[in-house]
């Protein structure tokens, strides 16, 4: 079958031949992929386009006569109409982003850094300090204090009355605020809710 002109071929391809198709394929598919390449600038984005030129072709066989029996300068046309559309397509997309807004200027997360070593440090002395109290005390502190609970909350899981939880925080406190070094407070790492309870 490849002694067979490319008009031969493509009239049996008309017909539902899919074997002369590929012969054609097998034939030209090598200049196409060159041509893409070189017209689009990129090996991946040839191939794509030879998928799509050979998809068209087949698509389009029983609809296409070939002058003088020849293939290639119809699949040439075929290539140069499917770049046309990858380049709109991509023109179209550069001026979408272009239509948005810039993007923020990205933090400097420098401070960040800083302030989360700061405060390991300080969570590391908390808890040497936290060593210290009674358990009960290290329970409600933690509740309370770090976890965000109200008091409500923190008595019913602890299972004493709100009282109990009060006076227990507040002497937690102090016993943590006398032992920080410089005096820091431990409600640094409450949630904001805690802290206007607690206050």
């Amino acid at each position: 079958m490849s002694e067979l002109s490319d008009g031969e071929l493509w009239r049996r391809a008309a017909a539902g031949d899919a074997e002369s198709f590929a012969v054609i394929f097998d034939r030209h598919h090598a200049v196409i992929r060159a041509y893409c390449a070189r017209r689009s600038g990129s090996l991946d984005a040839a191939d794509d386009l030879v998928s799509i030129v050979f998809l068209e072709a087949w698509r389009q066989r029983a609809d296409v006569e070939l002058l003088e029996d020849k293939a290639l300068p119809w699949l040439y046309g075929v290539a140069n109409r499917t770049l046309h559309r990858r380049w709109r397509t991509s023109l179209r997309h550069r001026r979408a982003l272009d239509r948005l807004p810039p993007p923020d200027d990205s933090p400097d997360h420098a401070d960040d850094v800083a302030a989360r070593l700061d405060d390991q440090r300080h969570l590391a002395q908390l808890h040497d300090s936290l060593d210290g109290l009674p358990r009960a005390d290290q329970e409600v502190l933690t509740l309370c204090v770090w976890q965000g609970l109200d008091y409500a909350s923190a008595a019913i899981a602890l299972g004493v009355p709100i009282g109990t939880v009060r006076s227990r925080l507040s002497r937690a406190r102090a016993r943590l605020a006398a032992s920080t070094p410089q005096g820091r407070s431990t409600d640094s790492y409450a949630t904001p809710h805690t802290q206007q309870e607690l206050s």
